[in-house]
């Protein structure tokens, strides 16, 4: 019989929470499915994908393999080329591509073919993380405007603050005093723009996290947004231990227990993608009800306190996050955030349908 772990995947979650974008804006739906699919798992995920106007991904062939998979939406590369000999590729598969470096536009410069090109300028409006600086912004759209190769340009950007309180004045102030100077369309919105500030959806917004039923804000919950969580990670209890007054858990004593008390060993541990830094008292569902870890997450297994939970035993359901307990309430206990969560899950986890 196999290991009791596997995440479960729910498609129809996905479509929903693409509709919640959809109604949000009148602007066309880039979705964006790199990191296959947020950890989901990019041919599976694509399937719930019909209405979106476009993907958004990084590597190449993943885009490569979706055209050959019969996909025809626009399919954007989010870093965009890395050398020269991707762009027959590009034009080939008829891909878009951001140019955000004076690299990329070298290697542009050096592929001979006329109008084939549609490319997304990155513009750093103060993440400077990608992206031109605003004071070369002019003489890159002059190049590529006269260029052979191009066809057609949009102007984007990427908030760093969208989820927080500072938000996106600052950022959304300088990009549309370039964007401005040219009809071109635009692309600022990811997830917490799109759903906070409408004045950012331009022509293109690219939710990435709320398509698979995170809330990107730390102030509203997945469920006030109307998005369902796609992923559930599940295992069930394989061992229980009674603990006295005194007695330590796991590796380096992390837990010490001050009464009797009984806990459930669960097959699911930092191999499985369960964060290993989750401290004790990490939200997790045993048998529907919510209860909390004990001691260090080892590579296979974790432990649960089970005093409150009397119907558990070994063979329980636990849900580690997902369906019953979101996944940003699982990241937030272990000081990091839902994406790097969803993206961990590792290739040992069986997914089911």
């Amino acid at each position: 019989m196999p290991r009791p772990i596997h995440a479960y995947l729910d498609l129809n979650a996905i479509a929903n929470n693409l509709h919640v974008a959809k109604r949000a804006t009148r602007a066309r739906v880039m979705a964006v499915i790199k990191a296959d699919a947020y950890g989901h798992g990019l041919l599976r995920v694509v399937e719930a994908m019909a209405e979106a106007d476009g993907l958004a991904l990084l590597d190449i062939q993943d885009a490569i393999h979706l055209r050959e998979a019969g996909y025809t939406q626009a399919i954007l590369l989010l870093e965009g080329y890395f050398s020269e000999e991707d762009l027959p590729l590009i034009a080939e598969y008829e891909l878009s591509c951001v140019i955000h470096n004076e690299q990329q536009l070298a290697m542009l410069d050096a592929y001979p073919k006329r109008e084939t090109l549609d490319v997304w300028v990155k513009i750093n409006t103060g993440m400077n993380r990608l992206g031109f600086v605003p004071a070369v912004v002019g003489s890159v759209m002059e190049r590529l405007r006269a260029h052979q190769a191009v066809r057609d340009i949009t102007l984007m950007t990427h908030f760093a603050n969208a989820d927080e309180e500072r938000g996106v004045g600052e950022q959304l102030e300088v990009f549309n005093d370039l964007a401005s100077r040219y009809r071109v369309a635009r692309s600022l919105a990811n997830s917490a723009a799109l759903l906070r500030y409408p004045k950012t959806h331009g022509d293109w917004v690219r939710p990435g996290i709320m398509l698979y039923g995170a809330s990107p804000f730390a102030d509203k919950t997945a469920q006030e947004l109307r998005l369902r969580p796609a992923m559930s990670l599940r295992s069930r209890i394989i061992a229980i231990q009674m603990l006295e007054a005194g007695d330590e858990v796991g590796y380096g004593a992390k837990f010490k227990a001050d009464r009797k008390m009984r806990i459930g060993i669960v097959a699911c541990g930092y191999a499985d993608g369960y964060p290993r830094h989750a401290p004790n008292g990490t939200p997790i569902l045993v048998a529907g009800q919510v209860t909390r870890t004990v001691g260090r997450v080892s590579m296979d297994m974790l432990c649960v306190d089970l005093s409150g939970v009397m119907q558990a035993d070994v063979g329980s359901e636990v849900v580690l996050w997902g369906e019953g307990l979101p996944v940003e309430q699982v990241a937030q206990a272990a000081g990091t955030i839902s994406y790097e969560l969803l993206c961990g899950l590792t290739k040992r986890v069986p997914v089911r349908f």
